[in-house]
């Protein structure tokens, strides 16, 4: 049986990191992010790692060395693992899926949820530099970015679809009900 590879696309805070974790617990799943690398680079670079760093820095990245660059990346961790199950956080254009569709085993799943409630988690979960002092307008601007544009459009292209404005359990019983028909 091919590896189970799971691909989330979602908007801003929508709970790609809520439902990698909770797959890599309860199915004991590797797990691999876009961000992960750009996240690399800066912290090399010194530069501060925020959201603004590294939507540049992919944008730079994809414009010198194709837009599927770090897809490729993703698809190499994803090969190199030894786990039955990968989840892959932060698919957000279609070009992130070239390389991953072609993987045996690969299902792109989206997760989506209110504006008001991803702000609200975006503020608590402080993941990057300055993301609990941004106001609404702010994380509104945040989601309009170059690096958010193509995230519809890829939720679109997804087998499967996650909505996450209910409770964290809601969530994990979605998650459980897609693995269980991939799975048989």
């Amino acid at each position: 049986m091919p590896k189970l590879v799971l691909g989330f696309v979602g908007k801003l805070a929508s709970g790609k990191a809520v439902c990698q974790r909770y797959i890599t617990e309860k199915y004991k799943a590797d797990n691999t992010k876009f961000s992960t690398s750009l996240r690399d680079v800066l912290n090399r670079l010194y530069l501060p790692v925020s959201r603004e760093n590294m939507q540049n820095l992919s944008l730079d990245l994809r414009t010198r060395f194709g837009g599927d660059i770090l897809a490729k990346v993703i698809a190499e961790d994803v090969k190199n693992s030894d786990k039955d199950i990968v989840v892959v956080d932060g698919v957000r254009r279609l070009d992130d899926i070239v390389c991953l569709k072609d993987l045996p085993g690969f299902h792109l799943i989206s997760i989506d949820a209110s504006a008001e409630t991803r702000y609200e988690r975006m503020k608590l979960r402080n993941e990057n530099a300055g993301d609990a002092e941004k106001t609404f307008e702010q994380f509104i601007e945040d989601s309009q970015r170059e690096s958010e544009q193509q995230i519809p459009e890829t939720m679109a292209a997804a087998t499967f679809h996650l909505n996450n404005d209910g409770t964290q359990q809601d969530l994990y019983d979605q998650i459980d009900k897609i693995i269980a028909k991939i799975q048989y």
